[in-house]
């Protein structure tokens, strides 16, 4: 009851001072906020703005409750997509687990021991840590951070970039896929992760990110923290690539495209928060903040 009472008082502590302050809500820069929210923005989005996403380029991983499905990254890293599609067309993760834990950090899943044979794809892998280009890639940007110059989004992915955008590499944002590896750069194998808590930023360029949950990060959180002697621990049933099951699974994922005027405008939402409960705004968004749009079309 005591508990009741107190989480009511704060409401209407929260909602006094939203109401006292309401009139003074400006950005840092004194300009009015802006007035569409983001889910007005996502919700308006014309169908243009969308794209579907490749069945070839999303991995279904069968957990205990559920399914999540990842989208590849083939732009920034297309060794490691080609890979794991061959680990998963030739069944390898059929039986393995998702056996480690850092928790707010990373699930670590796959073989957890050197015994399991490796039949078609290969034993390990060059790292792929940024994309280099001749020419500057043309990304959505955000201002800078301490992790890199340049930061934004491309094909729907969280990004980076050096100041002359000749490299560009995925970020560690919550929810990417990833290859684990040893302390030698070119040691990842089989190994991924998942990142299920802040975005571990540090680990940008020292690991290979190439992917991103679309749906089902709660199966992941779900999964079992601790062994048991009496049942499997967080079996994987299998990884499969989406394109190769479509009589059993039909699932359609949409993205909205990154380098959209609606996407543009999720930033501006996002930079300053126009509902009604926000008293202040930062005119800032970092580029883990900002949740690119996925949706089901079927």
């Amino acid at each position: 009851m005591k508990k009741y009472l107190l989480t009511v008082a704060a409401a209407m502590l929260l909602n006094g001072c939203a109401g006292q302050y309401k009139q003074s809500i400006t950005t840092q820069q004194g300009e009015p906020k802006i007035k569409h929210t983001a889910s007005d923005v996502i919700t308006k989005a014309a169908e243009d703005e969308w794209r579907v996403v490749n069945p070839q380029n999303i991995l279904k991983i069968t957990l205990p409750t559920g399914a999540t499905y990842i989208e590849l990254n083939p732009q920034l890293a297309p060794k490691h997509v080609k890979n794991i599609k061959k680990l998963a067309r030739e069944g390898f993760y059929q039986g393995t687990s998702v056996y480690r834990f850092v928790e707010g950090f990373v699930a670590q899943g796959g073989a957890s021991s050197a015994k399991k044979i490796i039949k078609t794809a290969n034993k390990s892998l060059l790292a792929e840590f940024y994309l280099t280009t001749k020419q500057p890639s043309a990304i959505t940007a955000l201002e800078g951070d301490g992790y890199a110059p340049i930061t934004g989004f491309l094909n729907g992915f969280a990004v980076a970039q050096n100041a002359l955008q000749t490299q560009t590499w995925q970020v560690h944002c919550s929810g990417i896929f990833a290859m684990a590896r040893d302390n030698d750069i070119n040691s990842a194998s089989t190994e991924f992760f998942i990142t299920i808590g802040q975005a571990p930023r540090y680990l940008d360029k020292n690991t290979t990110v190439f992917g991103r949950v679309l749906e089902g990060i709660e199966h992941v959180n779900r999964l079992e923290r601790t062994a048991r002697n009496d049942k499997e621990f967080n079996p994987i049933t299998d990884i499969q690539v989406l394109e190769d099951i479509n009589n059993s699974d039909k699932s359609v994922f949409k993205v909205m495209k990154t380098n959209s005027q609606a996407f543009k405008n999720l930033i501006a939402a996002r930079k300053n928060r126009s509902e009604p409960w926000f008293v202040h705004t930062a005119n800032y968004i970092d580029v883990c903040g900002v949740a690119i749009p996925t949706k089901r079309s079927e």
